[in-house]
């Protein structure tokens, strides 16, 4: 499964009136009516501005195409058009690569009813044709006016170029087999605008038509299109060399969208499932073929069963075939477009993808067929919840069909980025791209919120209707909304939902918006209440002239109480609405003053539970006990997950945070321990550099360990992926924090280069083992590194340079010796080395701030050598605001403020385009210093109390050895 990075928010919409525009012949349905969940135009940043007139509509497409060389191609369009609007002009798109011959014809088929009863004369002419290569329009003139009603067709010839340099419209590209022999083959990506760049056409989703296709071919190669070749003639003509040409001709389509029309011209072979029959479904049983090179067949051998019973699995929950005959899967050698490309009946895939045992991307892609291809998202802004739901239905199908794949990836890899992201005081300042992900990111969670408290029978009942009723529909398209007004439909049916909710509204306010709630449960243990509320959930401490944000979300509640565990039943007990006034309310104890609760088990909703202290004790305590696995792994992680971010966040006292972790030294499960290692990586930021950071080191490292001698230090045999991932992840742990087998083997590994006697050549080391040798090991080793980026050789077949550049992010990023970071800001900014180009130094100031030697290392170098640097970038703006930002916006007590404000102080005036960025910076460590003086001592007293004597002896004797740099500012040298 591809997980998604980080994610956004859309303004919030008003609701849709209960009906939906009859006809998509009005393009004023789109300006009159807003959907509440119209998941918006952000997501296709390149669509189309200019959209066709709707007065003629299309029925049919007869396309022909000759490929006439390797380079280009010629053919004729017949298209008959429909008036649904009196009109005296017909416009298509044409692509401005495809050229109009002069030869366009039209003929009236039918009169309009009015017309007709009056006998008027059947003939239309042309009056001029007219380009518009800014709109990317053909548009025909006629000499008189049809009415609505009227059936013309018009005949289009034109020639075109096959493009070789990229995947667009009519492509050519050539793979070589094991004997060196060339293999031409010809594919269409039409998906997006490209069926413009083929032929004349509407190129438009809801422009739907039927299409009738022959393509003049090699008659060495073999075509396949959307649908069965029927019939195939020798033509006539060659190309050069005199190749024998054969016309193929593909089976009517059903009506479909231009972008969906799909062919293939190649030497490919297939493979049929062999262990898995395709059930026969609306009285036909599906043929599926798997197609590849024949040096890749061997790899595809287990594919084609792969796709059958995801075929059976998918007709069986939309009770329905995809609608084609057949469906050719194919690995397309070379394949460069971004995404597979899933044509109605003719899927093209990346080698490497096809070939995948993974199940989710191959039923993801798969799942287009039904929604997608079958019906299709009336226009391009209304695609993002096509994605979200087909991405949610693909995992479904994946932990039904091969549940190891998704244990501890979904919906953790999704979801708790969100919950760091939208915590943010400005989501997405950093990385503003990662937006678009987020319109199907959140919809694919809100469906999944739907499945649980809903019911799985009655959200597939809803998604059956949905598609049912769009395929049969003329128009098979549909809005955004339309997937929920379904599920509301059959929610009110079984009254699933509270007075006054819809499912709209409830996903509205979850979809659009970049933020999460925090929901908060107290329970009174005298009275047998519980008091619910929410609120925004802010990780960071917002600047006091941030705006406060008072959204309000409708919020299931699913509870599970200890002495009735059943997680099973994921019916909410209640639902905290946007409606209750006080913002909470409060509701029978669902169990005694003797049991914990569990609210929002299995993460069914996107947001964090806080209980009072009482209740995270009583969880604490049976996490610890011999029923912990009673509860679930993803509702243990979440329990770890909560409790920790709300300590980090400031609404729950670290020392139950902690408390939180003491099962984890019996915890085996990786889905518990998966997100643990962020949560590390977070509050270790926060105090490395200070006393308690050793007692914390110490103390991950004695529940670290156990597991890492159960899982072994070296992979084994048939090992699960999920093996292999915690085992790296635990040993990067324990390696950054010192354990000596793990430096010994990094040492080891790291001699076969510093002995190698041309080490410029190559680096015969894994990347994984050079930041242990050079944060732990001798100043020779660091500076063998230094040396071979300076000589790294340019320009090298060989060598890439981002081996060079990571090289570089570890020498800077990974020493704890602060002399180390000293050499290598001399010879890189001091001594102007040119082999350190100014992004170099821009990204050595950027690692140094990922540890306190760094940061601090970096300031001392800043306030020592301030008038050679502040020379050395005068006429650098970006790299002098970078050394300013780096070196003082990582301190984060009070004494790191003095140091920086002294800085300020002293060169006040000096500071020019960098005085904004120390301004902020100054801002930052308050807070930060404020996060520290309430946090650490709590965090500090709690180690204390549970590190054992040998563990606390041996941390005061390293401190009373360890000569420590001051961290006060040195006298300015220069």
């Amino acid at each position: 499964m591809t997980w998604a990075p980080l994610l956004a928010g859309l303004v919030l919409l008003s609701a849709i009136p209960s009906g939906l525009p009859q006809s998509i012949n009005d393009d004023k349905v789109e300006t009159r009516w807003k959907r509440s969940i119209d998941l918006n135009d952000v997501y296709y940043s390149k669509m189309r501005q200019h959209r066709l007139p709707s007065e003629v509509m299309p029925s049919n497409y007869s396309v022909y195409i000759v490929l006439d060389d390797e380079t280009k191609f010629h053919g004729d369009v017949a298209i008959n058009l429909t008036w649904s609007d009196t009109s005296d002009r017909i416009t298509l798109n044409v692509h401005p690569d495809l050229k109009i011959s002069d030869q366009t014809t039209i003929r009236l088929i039918r009169l309009s009813p009015e017309e007709a009863e009056m006998g008027a004369s059947m003939s239309v002419n042309i009056a001029r044709t007219e380009l518009q290569l800014r709109k990317s329009w053909y548009i025909i003139h006629l000499e008189q006016l049809l009415k609505k009603g009227s059936v013309c067709e018009v005949t289009i010839k034109f020639t075109g170029n096959i493009t070789s340099n990229e995947t667009a419209g009519l492509y050519r590209s050539v793979y070589m087999d094991t004997d060196g022999r060339k293999h031409v083959f010809f594919a269409t990506h039409l998906q997006l605008d490209n069926a413009q760049r083929l032929f004349p056409c509407m190129d438009e989703p809801p422009y739907k038509a039927t299409f009738k296709l022959r393509v003049v071919h090699p008659l060495n190669l073999r075509m396949l299109a959307n649908m069965p070749i029927v019939s195939k003639s020798i033509h006539h003509s060659s190309l050069p060399n005199d190749a024998e040409m054969v016309q193929s001709f593909a089976e009517e389509t059903p009506r479909m969208s231009t972008n969906q029309l799909a062919f293939v011209i190649s030497d490919l072979q297939y493979i049929e499932p062999s262990k898995v029959e395709i059930h026969e479904m609306n009285g036909r049983k599906l043929q599926v073929k798997v197609w590849g090179r024949k040096e890749f067949m061997e790899s595809l051998v287990g594919v084609p069963d792969k796709v059958a019973t995801i075929v059976n699995y998918l007709q069986n929950y939309f009770n329905s075939s995809l609608g084609v005959p057949k469906l050719d899967v194919m690995a397309i050698p070379m394949y460069s477009a971004s995404k597979a490309s899933d044509n109605w009946g003719l899927m093209f895939f990346k080698e490497s993808e096809l070939s995948s045992s993974l199940v989710w991307t191959t039923a993801y892609e798969i799942l287009y067929q039904w929604i997608g291809q079958s019906v299709t998202p009336f226009r391009r802004n209304d695609a993002p919840v096509n994605k979200a739901l087909n991405s949610f239905l693909a995992s479904m199908a994946t932990v039904d069909l091969n549940p190891d794949e998704m244990e501890g990836k979904w919906p953790m890899t999704m979801l708790y980025p969100l919950y760091y992201e939208f915590a943010q005081t400005a989501p997405f300042s950093r990385v503003a791209g990662i937006r678009h992900e987020a319109t199907w990111t959140k919809a694919e969670l809100v469906f999944r919120m739907f499945n649980y408290t809903l019911g799985h029978e009655l959200f597939q009942r809803s998604v059956r209707k949905f598609f049912h009723q769009q395929s049969k529909e003329d128009r098979r398209t549909f809005f955004a909304d339309d997937i929920f007004t379904h599920l509301n439909d059959v929610a009110n049916e079984t009254n699933n939902l509270p007075a006054g909710l819809t499912i709209n509204g409830i996903a509205a306010s979850w979809i659009n918006r970049d933020r999460v709630p925090l929901v908060t449960v107290i329970r009174d243990y005298e009275t047998g209440q519980i008091n619910l509320s929410q609120k925004v959930y802010l990780r960071d401490i917002p600047p006091q002239s941030t705006t406060k944000i008072s959204y309000q979300w409708d919020i299931p509640i699913v509870m599970q109480a200890e002495d009735k565990l059943n997680f099973s039943n994921t019916k909410p007990t209640v639902w905290l609405t946007k409606e209750n006034e006080p913002k909470n309310f409060t509701i029978s104890d669902i169990t005694d003053e003797d049991n914990f609760i569990i609210v929002n088990p299995e993460e069914i909703g996107m947001f964090p539970v806080n209980y009072d202290s009482c209740n995270w004790k009583m969880l604490s305590q049976y996490l610890q006990g011999p029923d912990r696995e009673k509860i679930p792994a993803l509702t243990r992680a979440k329990l770890l997950h909560d409790s920790w971010n709300l300590a980090y966040a400031g609404e729950l006292c670290f020392s139950i945070a902690m408390n939180m972790t003491l099962f984890l030294r019996e915890e085996k499960s990786h889905v518990v321990w998966e997100p643990v290692f962020t949560m590390i990586h977070h509050v270790g930021r926060r105090i490395e550099g200070l006393d308690v950071y050793p007692k914390f080191e110490a103390y991950i490292k004695s529940l670290l360990k156990p597991l890492y001698l159960e899982l072994g230090d070296t992979a084994r045999l048939n090992d699960p992926s999920w093996k292999i991932h915690m085992r790296g992840l635990i040993k990067n742990f324990l390696c950054r924090a010192g354990y000596e087998p793990c430096i010994k083997e990094a040492r080891d590994q790291f001699k076969k280069w510093l002995t190698d006697e041309e080490p410029d050549k190559g680096n015969p080391v894994a990347n994984k083992f050079l930041c242990p040798v050079f944060k732990w090991g001798t100043d020779e080793e660091w500076e063998f590194g230094l040396q071979r980026v300076i000589n790294f050789p340019q320009n090298s077949l060989a060598r890439k340079q981002n081996e060079r550049t990571y090289l570089l992010k570890t020498l800077a990023g990974c020493p704890k010796d602060a002399n180390k970071i000293k050499r290598l800001l001399q010879v890189a900014v001091l001594d102007q080395n040119e082999n350190f180009t100014d992004a170099d130094i821009h990204l050595i100031f950027s690692m140094l701030t990922g540890g306190a030697t760094g940061h601090r290392t970096l300031f001392n170098f800043l306030a020592q050598h301030w008038y050679t640097v502040k020379t050395r970038f005068e006429n650098k703006t970006y790299l002098w605001d970078g050394i300013v930002n780096f070196a003082t916006s990582s301190f984060n007590t009070q004494e790191g403020y003095d140091m920086v404000n002294k800085l300020y102080m002293d060169h006040q005036d000096e500071f020019e385009s960098a005085v904004a960025v120390i301004q902020k910076a100054l801002r930052i460590i308050e807070q930060e210093t404020k996060w520290n003086e309430e946090n650490v001592p709590v965090i500090d007293n709690w180690l204390k109390d549970h590190l054992s004597k040998e563990d606390l002896d041996a941390i005061a004797s390293s401190a009373s050895t360890t000569v420590l740099s001051t961290i006060t500012v040195p006298t300015t040298t220069d």
